[in-house]
């Protein structure tokens, strides 16, 4: 994909309307490993970078990469500094009250993290006083200020890389997130090696959403479909599982879920 330093010509006007160029700007946060992260050279990689390579190669768009924040990916969207949310964000009721969602291209429970000696249950009565660590502005954000806010001191931050400095450090008691990132990213990681999943997997669509999805503006129907193609063609065709297969030993795709 070329690492282009502009996007789009269609500029920020009343007359703006969908995107009409081959022209794409793709946002991410770049502080989800090994989703969408940055390397050592500062370049996009991580699965999501590669998905959006061949999708962007199958749908014959010229696609550049614009860093945002998590909580700014949709406005900045609404704004016109991007085209495209690709960054693991999951289609909920909410979200699509502001975006339009392309099909999923792959779908995983939430679960939490705890260290192994922790004895607390996952209730209210167990997480009283207890500080949950949880990106900012995220599903699982929404999910424990909604069922344990009342009782639990609820730390949010802007990458989950920063979670995790502070679930080591003993700054926080639990965290909660995408499973897969949790036990890929930290887990399955040295640094992890005193932490274990905690409870059963968070699978309720109300919070959950219905899959990890691109997010456009709504009026940007054309260029949805034509991600939504490339996204069949390349399950189709073996591209997707085998870019599936260099970061997951699982189906990420999640096909009963």
């Amino acid at each position: 994909m070329k690492k282009l330093a502009v996007g789009l010509a269609c500029v920020a006007t009343l007359f703006c309307t969908a995107v009409s160029a081959k022209e794409v700007r793709l946002a991410s946060d770049f502080t989800y490993p090994p989703f969408n992260y940055k390397n050592s050279a500062g370049e996009p990689v991580g699965f999501d970078i590669e998905i959006a390579d061949a999708l962007c190669q199958e749908a014959k768009l010229d696609c550049t990469w614009v860093a945002q924040s998590w909580d700014a990916l949709i406005p900045s969207l609404l704004a016109r500094k991007s085209d495209v949310i690709m960054a693991s964000m999951r289609i909920t009721d909410d979200r699509k009250k502001k975006v339009l969602f392309t099909h999923k291209y792959y779908q995983t429970p939430a679960r939490f993290v705890t260290r192994k000696s922790a004895d607390f249950t996952l209730d209210k009565a167990g997480l009283t006083g207890k500080v949950i660590g949880v990106q900012q502005g995220t599903i699982h954000d929404r999910y424990v200020t909604d069922k344990f806010g009342a009782v639990a001191d609820i730390k949010r931050y802007t990458g989950q890389d920063e979670v995790y400095i502070d679930l080591q450090n003993g700054r926080l008691d639990a965290t909660f997130g995408n499973a897969d990132q949790l036990s890929l990213a930290f887990l399955d990681k040295a640094d992890g090696q005193d932490f274990e999943f905690k409870g059963d997997a968070v699978t309720d669509k109300a919070y959950i959403g219905e899959g990890t999805a691109l997010a456009l503006r709504k009026q940007d129907q054309a260029l949805a479909e034509k991600l939504n193609q490339a996204i069949e063609t390349i399950r189709a065709n073996g591209t997707y599982d085998k870019i599936a297969a260099k970061y997951f030993s699982f189906d990420i795709y999640g096909e009963n879920l």
